[in-house]
Order: C-alpha cells, then sequence, then structure tokens
C-alpha cells in the first residue's frame, strides 16, 4: 500500500524533480513545471471526489492527454478517480493506497515526462 514517501521516493530518482510545500500539501516540480501533487480538496472540486480526498490520500498527476487519463479512468475505476476540475488538464487523480506499486512509479516517470524539457528526458533514459 504506497504511501506519499513512496511517491518522494520514486520522484526524487528523476533528474531536476524538486518538491515544494504548497497549501494543498506536498507538490514535485521538474524546471518549474509542475507535474504530480497531493491533491486537496479544493470547494471548486466535485463533492464526491472531494469527499474520497477528504478520506484518503490522493495524488494527482500530468498525462500526455485527455484520453490517456480516461483511459486510466475506465481501466480502473477503483483506482482513478473522475475529473476533479479543468484546470491543469491533462491529469489525473487517483487514491494512493490503491493503486499498484509498480503501476505508481510509472505513472509518476511518465508525469515527469510530460513536462521535462527534452534534455532532462534524454540525460534519464541514457541511465536507464
Amino acid at each position: 500500500m504506497p504511501e506519499v514517501d513512496d511517491v518522494r521516493r520514486v520522484i526524487l530518482t528523476l533528474p531536476g524533480a524538486e518538491e515544494r510545500q504548497t497549501t494543498g500539501g506536498a507538490a514535485w516540480f521538474v524546471r518549474g513545471r509542475l507535474f504530480a501533487w497531493e491533491c486537496h480538496p479544493w470547494p471548486s472540486i466535485p463533492e464526491a471526489v472531494r469527499a474520497v480526498i477528504l478520506a484518503e490520500p490522493v495524488v494527482g498527476a500530468k498525462v500526455g492527454d485527455a484520453d490517456d487519463a480516461r483511459a486510466l479512468r475506465e481501466m480502473d475505476p477503483a483506482v482513478f478517480l473522475p475529473q476533479t476540475t479543468r484546470w491543469g488538464e491533462p491529469k489525473i487523480a487517483f487514491r494512493l493506497r490503491a493503486i499498484d506499486p509498480g503501476h505508481l512509479g510509472e505513472l509518476l516517470v511518465e508525469a515527469w515526462r510530460t513536462q521535462a524539457p527534452k534534455y532532462l528526458v534524454r540525460e534519464w533514459e541514457s541511465v536507464g
């Protein structure tokens, strides 16, 4: 059952990734571009989703496009939450404790790749 420390552990292995504290919790950036964050129950989030965020850890992450987000939601609706807000699309929110640890790592790396400069992606690929 993954925790925020597991998110942190994966992310901090990625070139240029850094953590910042925000009013909503931890957020992770690469060269100033947000790619993952702890979800906060903002009033603009639909009530049913806000209830989940209040009850358990939920993480948001950038995805390649809206089709990727839709596919994840359809693949496992017990893990991936409905759309939270239109701000910052394309993105996905997921129940941290419900996600498979291997899938968590893949999702975070892909989120980082969507925001990282090409030279950092090439650097990471050459090491991996």
